[in-house]
């Protein structure tokens, strides 16, 4: 395999690898931590020439962020490292609150710093919108950041394109985080027009629809009981069999192409365009790799509008999240 080709998010400097890694599932969500195994898995990505790492200050409550730190010591500056700050963990009930407090701005990105032991965050992403705080206080914040040397570029997740807009218009956002596969197909239709017509990267998270894509995984009853997936709509009884049914229409392409399906997935939403850059999570190696693998498949634009046909977003059943859930982390 060549190594990853880079890419440019925004218009202010940044570059990053084609591919990048998620990080969150190296302390929650997708069954028990491995911590050899996820400090491993950071470094076979460096050493591919992979280096967008991400994470954010909610995941493991700061263990993400802490773990990152251990895995970069001796090579930090190999990394572009992207963290998050503005989903606040509940102290007393389960659940998430939102905070774009300029006074909690600050605070949380000296936290952040201390976990990741760096002087410096490169992209700096607002989690989830607060909507008691206008966009335009926590983006003075977090410019505030720049302006000290502390962030080096900024960056939105979830958020709608005229917020994208607003907070623009105070200071350059480079990239903006949203879902976005074969099976979250949403951003296309406002969110990825207005990040292309300011300039703006998109941060495409869960590219393989939290492994649904990957064609491996048919049975929820397999995964660990603190899986998030348990709780998926896509992978509930009433939905995992018809989206399965698209999966398998994917894994007959991939095997056309000798490929897996996970592969062709990657390698639709890179072939999207060259402003985004998918961040596949994982804490094995042998998944890193695979994914890897995605970068080497050059796909034409027939060969999108195939695979856009035999996998119909318009057929895939349920929600990107639980009804009574709002999409507060980017997993």
């Amino acid at each position: 395999m060549n190594r990853l080709t880079p890419r440019r998010l925004g218009t202010q400097g940044l570059a990053v690898s084609e591919l990048g890694l998620g990080c969150v599932g190296m302390s929650e969500l997708y069954g028990p931590p491995d911590r050899a195994e996820s400090i491993a898995t950071i470094h076979r990505a460096l050493d591919r020439g992979l280096t967008m790492l991400d994470t954010s200050d909610v995941y493991g409550g700061g263990h993400n962020e802490r773990l990152l730190a251990e895995a970069l010591v001796a090579r930090r500056d190999e990394a572009v490292l992207a963290t998050k700050f503005g989903a606040v963990r509940h102290v007393d009930r389960p659940g998430y609150a939102t905070n774009g407090r300029p006074d909690h701005v600050v605070a949380a990105c000296d936290a952040s710093l201390t976990r990741l032991a760096t002087d410096r965050i490169d992209l700096y992403y607002q989690h989830r919108m607060d909507p008691d705080t206008p966009i335009e206080e926590t983006v003075g914040a977090m410019a505030s950041l720049v302006e000290a040397g502390k962030v080096r570029f900024l960056g939105l997740s979830e958020c709608s394109a005229a917020t994208l807009r607003r907070a623009h218009a105070v200071h350059p956002i480079s990239a903006v985080q949203v879902e976005y596969s074969l099976f979250a197909r949403q951003p296309e239709s406002e969110l990825l027009p207005a990040c292309r017509d300011l300039g703006v990267g998109l941060v495409a998270y869960s590219p393989l629809g939290r492994g649904l894509l990957t064609g491996t995984l048919d049975d929820v009853g397999s995964l660990s009981s603190d899986d998030y997936r348990r709780v998926d709509p896509r992978y509930s009884e009433s939905h995992l069999e018809q989206n399965l049914q698209l999966v398998r229409q994917l894994q007959e392409l991939a095997s056309r192409r000798g490929c897996s399906a996970g592969q062709l997935a990657l390698a639709w939403v890179l072939a999207v365009g060259p402003d985004i850059v998918p961040i596949p999570g994982t804490k094995r190696r042998s998944h890193l790799d695979e994914n890897l693998g995605a970068a080497d498949l050059h796909l034409s634009l027939s060969d999108l509008e195939e695979i856009s046909t035999a996998v119909d977003y318009g057929q895939v059943a349920g929600d990107r999240y639980p009804p009574a859930e709002l999409p507060r982390l980017g997993i």
